[in-house]
């Protein structure tokens, strides 16, 4: 017993080094955005999805392209826009004639056969283009015609959205947003780090990067990530908390009544103890803590509560009711051990 847990414990500092080695590759192109980079991390070691916001110009798209080259995996960008159709995105059946003149279909995959996707602004597009991608994130196939064709593995589909331009945008369906594991807010950067991404981009010269991990590793890894430890506290802390943020549950507290139309569903809830799962792993450690769920709360969250006109007169966002549950949410009581 105590063999196989010095193994794992082995492995477990292996994987925690991989992570620090992908971080430093991808910080040769990305200047800062720690929290990101890890929450994106986080994500692909639980095969979970992601929703990157943020202003144009904060480099999101070249993100996840560096990110895609230093996991050696396929790549494919999709851009959004109004006129995009759904076989755009799944591929179509297509007539072919060989010599005889005998005619057949055959199927041309769309983009979403690849490991990682890109939906760049994905909200630029109409919900039925949108809806196309639903399958393909949650049972990781697509279905054209009679025949479902399953996508490769590890897939993952990475969004962008512009918060700032709404005109000519089709908000993304609660379905779809509840599909996304993590909504990361892309923020500006620092003033030291804007000086060195002018000093680092304004410059020929180009970083080499090297690759770091297989599709097999990563398949690997997850399934490594799987089997880190999670306790019944944690669970029920994580229970408590998504059931807080619902305004008629009896747990909720009277800001939540107050500030919230609607709130988080069960999958809020298994996303936090993946999400922990995956920051524990990355850290080397065999079981999920209550700061691990903490720190991932507000990505988990941020995008499946609905705050109400009474929070957004009182300048209220969907974050500040976040943290005030975090703050006000108590970890559940530790059994006393009878002696």
């Amino acid at each position: 017993m105590v063999t196989k847990q010095r193994n794992l414990g082995d492995i477990l500092q292996e994987f925690s080094q991989h992570r620090k080695v992908m971080q430093e590759e991808l910080q040769k192109i990305i200047v800062g955005q720690d929290k990101v980079i890890e929450q994106l991390f986080a994500a692909i070691f639980t095969r979970g999805h992601c929703l990157l916001e943020g202003v144009p110009g904060l480099a999101k798209t070249l993100m996840v392209s560096t990110l895609a080259r230093i996991l050696d995996l396929e790549f494919k960008r999709i851009q959004f826009t109004p006129d995009l159709m759904p076989s755009d995105i799944t591929g179509t059946n297509v007539l072919d004639e060989d010599e005889r003149r005998r005619r057949s279909f055959r199927f041309v995959e769309g983009p979403v056969f690849t490991n990682i996707l890109l939906a760049d602004e994905i909200n630029r597009t109409p919900p039925k283009t949108q809806a196309a991608l639903l399958q393909a994130m949650q049972e990781r196939e697509v279905t054209v015609g009679q025949e479902t064709r399953p996508l490769p593995e590890p897939f993952f589909t990475i969004a962008t959205q512009n918060p700032i331009e709404q005109e000519g945008t089709y908000p993304l369906p609660e379905a779809q947003l509840d599909r996304f594991m993590f909504n990361i807010k892309v923020d500006y950067p620092s003033a030291d780090e804007e000086e060195r991404i002018l000093t680092a981009t304004t410059r020929h010269e180009k970083p080499e990067i090297h690759k770091v991990l297989s599709a097999r590793a990563i398949l690997n890894l997850q399934k490594l990530v799987g089997t880190v430890a999670v306790s019944q506290f944690i669970i029920k802390y994580v229970t408590t908390l998504v059931r807080s943020t619902r305004p008629r549950d009896e747990q909720a507290p009277g800001f939540v009544k107050d500030w919230v139309d609607w709130g988080a569903g069960p999958r809020a809830g298994q996303f936090l103890i993946q999400g922990g799962k995956a920051l524990a792993a990355m850290d080397g450690r065999f079981s999920v803590a209550l700061e691990d769920v903490q720190k991932i709360a507000i990505p988990v969250l941020r995008h499946r509560l609905s705050t109400n006109f009474q929070a957004q007169a009182e300048g209220m966002t969907t974050e500040d009711v976040i943290r005030r549950l975090l703050d006000e949410v108590p970890p559940p009581e530790i059994p006393k051990m009878e002696s």
